[in-house]
């Protein structure tokens, strides 16, 4: 009976998945798309941080690697994603009743131009933003490294999300 119960739920994935009605990597890929090109992502922003958009590109290279079997192209590719760093800001996000800041805001906005030459009617220009939080009486210098590290996650996650997973 327990050999029933184990192979009946594996026995119905397969045929989920065999059938089309389900897809178990969380992507919609469509089956004629088989490269990809992620282009560098430059810095357009007023204030520029260094690495960053040598580590936006290389995070966004490296997802579209590890969650498709899409190939990375240099140019060229059935999808193409490109775009730049629109802003890069620092702001203030607690004030305290002595109308000091006692928490700032690191936000990263990056405008994203994706291009799916297979089905053009999936193209899209759109803005994305992230951001983390940090305390005042800590310098951006101190944490802006870790900081960077967690927004260029987000905006990854996000970015594939839009160009892949149609979330």
């Amino acid at each position: 009976m327990k050999r029933v119960r184990l192979f009946l739920p594996v026995v119905l994935m397969s045929l989920l998945a065999a059938c089309g009605i389900y897809k178990f990597n969380d992507t919609s890929i469509a089956p004629d798309v088989y490269t990809i090109s992620v282009y560098n992502i430059d810095n357009r922003a007023m204030k520029v941080n260094p690495t960053l958009s040598n580590t936006l590109t290389v995070a966004l290279q490296d997802q579209y690697r590890k969650l498709t079997k899409l190939e990375m192209l240099e140019d060229g590719g059935d999808l193409e994603v490109s775009g730049y760093i629109a802003s890069y800001d620092v702001t203030p996000t607690a004030v305290t009743s002595e109308e000091v800041a006692a928490q700032n805001r690191l936000t990263i906005t990056v405008k994203i131009t994706f291009k799916n030459n297979k089905h053009p009617e999936e193209d899209f220009e759109k803005s994305f933003a992230a951001f983390q939080d940090f305390d005042s009486t800590i310098s951006l210098d101190a944490v802006e490294a870790q900081l960077v590290d967690e927004i260029v996650e987000i905006l990854v996650e996000d970015i594939f999300n839009a160009t892949v997973a149609n979330w």
